[in-house]
C-alpha cells in the first residue's frame, strides 16, 4: 500500500505545482504549439515545391510537344509538298495557256 500512496503523492505534487507555475504551463504550450506549426508550414511548402517542380517539368514537356507539332505542320502546309502530292495522287496539273478559261461577269 506504501507504492500506491507515494504514486498518488506524486501525481498531487504534479497537479500543484503546474496550478501554481500558470505562466510557465502556457509558455510551454505556447512553444510546443508553435514548433507545431513550424514543422507543418515546411512539411506544406515542401509538398507545394514539389508540386511546383512537377509541374514546370509538365510544361517543359508540353512545350517540347508544341514545337513539335508547329514543325509538322510546316512540313505538312508546305507548297511544294502539297502540289507533288496533287500531281502523284489526284493526277492534277497546272492548266496550261489553252486550257484557261476566262469568264467574264456583266
Amino acid at each position: 500500500m506504501t507504492g500506491s500512496t507515494t504514486n498518488f503523492n506524486l501525481l498531487l505534487i504534479l497537479v500543484t505545482d503546474l496550478t501554481r507555475h500558470k505562466l510557465r504551463v502556457l509558455l510551454f504550450i505556447a512553444v510546443i504549439a508553435s514548433a507545431l506549426a513550424v514543422i507543418l508550414g515546411t512539411h506544406h511548402n515542401r509538398q507545394q515545391n514539389i508540386a511546383l517542380e512537377q509541374l514546370m517539368r509538365d510544361k517543359d514537356q508540353l512545350d517540347i510537344e508544341w514545337r513539335n507539332l508547329v514543325l509538322e505542320q510546316r512540313a505538312l502546309t508546305e507548297h511544294n509538298r502539297i502540289e507533288a502530292m496533287v500531281k502523284k495522287e489526284l493526277d492534277m496539273h497546272r492548266p496550261g495557256v489553252n486550257d484557261e478559261v476566262v469568264v467574264r461577269i456583266k
